[in-house]
């Protein structure tokens, strides 16, 4: 699927395309690649607590990882971090990722109006310019 396709996808799912729903994909596509893309097999705890926008990392998350409430596979805590932990049911492997300070501090500079510009330029971002990742086997 091409990157277009995606943000398409996640702007359809979460209603909007913004840069903390793709920062949550993100998160997803990072564990999916660490401990596997099996739906069942994982577990998110996503740090953000329930307020918008950074509780947007959550749809992120449910979509692109399958971590999702329904399953009973994503849990939420308010840490006031932009960070989710992901733990593999098979192994106990663990990782947890957290959005840079520095992409903090430019998402909450930007103006309403180029959200979306800054959504797109967050999924083009490489993991580490994107986050800080903690992974233990």
């Amino acid at each position: 699927m091409s990157s277009d396709e995606i943000l398409r996808r996640i702007s359809e799912f979460h209603g909007h395309l913004g840069p903390f729903v793709v920062v949550g994909y993100r998160m997803g596509e990072v564990a999916n690649r660490l401990l596997g893309a099996d739906v069942f097999a994982k577990t998110a705890v996503a740090l953000t607590g329930g307020k918008p926008p950074r509780s947007c990392v959550i749809d992120g998350i449910q979509l692109s990882s399958g971590c999702t409430i329904g399953k009973g596979t994503i849990g939420l805590v308010d840490q006031g971090e932009v960070a989710s932990i992901f733990l593999s049911k098979k192994d106990r492997r663990r990782v947890k990722i957290s959005l840079r300070q520095d992409k903090l501090e430019e998402i909450s500079s930007v103006q309403q109006g180029d959200m979306e510009e800054l959504a797109t330029k967050l999924y083009s971002l490489g993991d580490e310019e994107l986050f800080e990742i903690e992974y233990e086997d």
